[in-house]
């Protein structure tokens, strides 16, 4: 059958960080700043995604801004088009998209568009390599034990 995202959400939740479209964008640097926090949830007023906003984003307007003095609002530097799953996706094949696109993580969301966690790679591939195992296992345990009749 195959793992969900379903399966790993606590650990998702924990990575989730979200901020208001209309925040300042010195405040996502705020949040950015705590560890274990490399990309930002934006949420608009109805508290769906409408973005993400990462640390190389941040940098770079940091950097042309001057630091301290960024007031610009959050949605104007950040990410529109983003890649999201469900909780009932199968962890195989937020693997794939994970793996086709180059992502190092990717925003769960609820059937509303509201953010409830986020898929790190990192997290992700010891699951599936787990799995993997598992239906090897189940598999020879098959073959051992039923053998073919």
């Amino acid at each position: 059958m195959g793992m969900f995202v379903q399966q790993m959400l606590p650990k998702t939740r924990e990575r989730l960080a979200v901020i208001d479209a209309g925040a300042q964008i010195r405040q996502a640097a705020e949040l950015m700043s705590k560890p274990h926090v490399a990309l930002l949830v934006v949420r608009g007023p109805d508290g769906s995604m409408v973005g993400v906003l990462t640390k190389t984003d941040l940098v770079a307007q940091m950097g042309r801004c001057g630091g301290g003095a960024c007031t610009g609002r959050v949605d104007t530097i950040m990410t529109r088009d983003v890649v999201s799953c469900r909780a009932n996706d199968l962890l195989r094949d937020v693997w794939s998209v994970i793996k086709d696109r180059g992502l190092l993580r990717i925003p769960v969301v609820d059937e509303a568009g509201k953010p409830v966690g986020i898929v790190y790679a990192r997290d992700a591939l010891p699951n599936l390599l787990t799995e993997a195992e598992d239906e090897e296992k189940m598999l020879c345990d098959y073959v051992w034990n039923v053998g073919y009749q």
